[in-house]
């Protein structure tokens, strides 16, 4: 039987176009959920909306909002937005991030605060907004974290350093909340493919001993895909984690087993 955990429940996924942010707007509204779908890329995100539409369940829909987290006045808009539409909000997804790999000696400040601006202020700023709301409903925060967040990832910074905060911050508000009835939890994926992944571009001028460490980030079991990592996020979101607070769960086909 189709699973309907969602059923007149709303939330807000962010970093909706594209991997796990659009895999996770698919399931949640198979599921029966009303979604704002959060993302900057205009195109990309009518097409995640319109795929999510097509298979949604009764009650379920996505809904497109062009918005960039990392922006205070864009994160607070839609919020309200999903709290004006939907009359509740029960999830908040943080899936938007990005990632950039540079020696760390020619990582610009402009590079890092790109980088931390969008993966840990956005995520930040999208929690903020959305607790009181979350409060009320005694809903669930699922963050995007990363195994990066606690292994040695080189030429990743600006993003492992953004990632390990968002686990912080995940445990943090966890228990801060946890009186209140918010649960909030993370993901942390590593070894699957998405747009973030596809786009990894080491260093160009690595040295036979360095090209050794790229085997630290890669599975032993190949490459998992975006929908593997949005079921997990659904269970977080869902009453099935009901007794799951401030967990960071490592989804990485066994690459740091």
């Amino acid at each position: 039987m189709p699973l309907e955990r969602f059923r007149d429940r709303s939330a807000i996924v962010t970093g909706a176009a594209s991997g796990i942010g659009r895999a996770t707007v698919a399931r949640l509204v198979a599921e029966g959920a009303a979604v704002l779908a959060i993302d900057i890329a205009a195109d990309a995100l009518d097409a995640s909306v319109a795929e999510a539409n097509a298979g949604a369940a009764a009650g379920g829909k996505a809904v497109a909002r062009i918005a960039d987290v990392s922006s205070e006045g864009d994160a607070a808009a839609a919020v309200a937005d999903a709290v004006a539409q939907f009359g509740t909000l029960d999830a908040l997804c943080n899936i938007a991030g990005i990632l950039r790999t540079v020696r760390t000696e020619a990582c610009t400040l402009e590079l890092w605060n790109q980088v931390i601006g969008v993966n840990l202020t956005g995520t930040f700023l999208m929690c903020r907004e959305a607790l009181p709301h979350l409060v009320e409903s005694r809903g669930a925060i699922v963050n995007a974290a990363s195994t990066a967040s606690f292994f040695g990832h080189p030429w990743m910074a600006a993003y492992a350093a953004s990632k390990g905060a968002v686990a912080a911050l995940t445990t943090t508000l966890a228990v801060e909340y946890s009186k209140q009835g918010v649960r909030v939890n993370a993901v942390a994926p590593g070894s699957v493919s998405t747009g973030i992944t596809a786009s990894v571009d080491f260093p160009a001028d690595l040295t036979k001993e360095e090209q050794k460490l790229v085997h630290r980030i890669m599975s032993p079991t190949g490459m998992g895909d975006a929908a593997s990592v949005a079921s997990v996020v659904a269970l977080l979101a869902s009453d099935d984690g009901a007794h799951m607070t401030g967990e960071v769960v490592r989804i990485d086909g066994g690459t740091h087993a």
